[in-house]
């Protein structure tokens, strides 16, 4: 297990984005791989994930562990737990604040941490997104490998989720 701590930098989208280097674009083949949610994720197709942040734009401290199985929800210290599975077609994944204008050096690698291509599960644990704060460990991703399972929300306390 590997916790890394970063700053996103995120511009005017309220979002940042889990994406396969491999193959992100194939958010564009929906036929191929259906868009599914639950709430604060969004799986916008095979390789491509976006995940609701409370802030719209600024630097967002991140923390993400990824791991060969299950670290552990953390439901006593966030307000909302969700959990969704995201398919890996290279095993090559790193979190970015927007697509617009790319740039590599803004783009967090979280590989070769990652055992492989395969299905991952992604457990997101936010907190402040009533304030739309920006706190160390306000946004805390979990990435294990792990087979296809229907979304979950672990724990919603948060009027801002509901609307989701």
């Amino acid at each position: 297990m590997h916790t890394m701590r970063m700053d996103v930098e995120v511009e005017d989208c309220g979002r940042v984005y889990l994406l396969d280097r491999g193959d992100y674009g194939a958010a564009d083949r929906k036929e191929e791989s259906p868009a599914h949610s639950v709430g604060l994720i969004e799986i916008e197709g095979r390789g491509t994930a976006s995940l609701r942040i409370g802030p719209q734009w600024g630097t967002i401290p991140f923390t993400v562990t990824v791991s060969d199985r299950d670290p552990g929800a953390d439901l006593d210290g966030y307000e909302d737990v969700v959990e969704i599975s995201f398919e890996s077609p290279s095993g090559d994944v790193f979190l970015v604040g927007w697509l617009m204008d790319w740039d590599d050096e803004k783009a967090h690698n979280l590989s070769p941490l990652l055992p492989g291509p395969g299905t991952y599960r992604l457990r997101y644990h936010l907190r402040g997104m009533e304030e739309e704060r920006c706190w160390t460990d306000d946004h805390y991703l979990q990435v294990w490998p792990a087979s296809q399972h229907d979304p979950a929300i672990l724990k919603t306390e948060g009027e801002i989720f509901r609307r989701f």
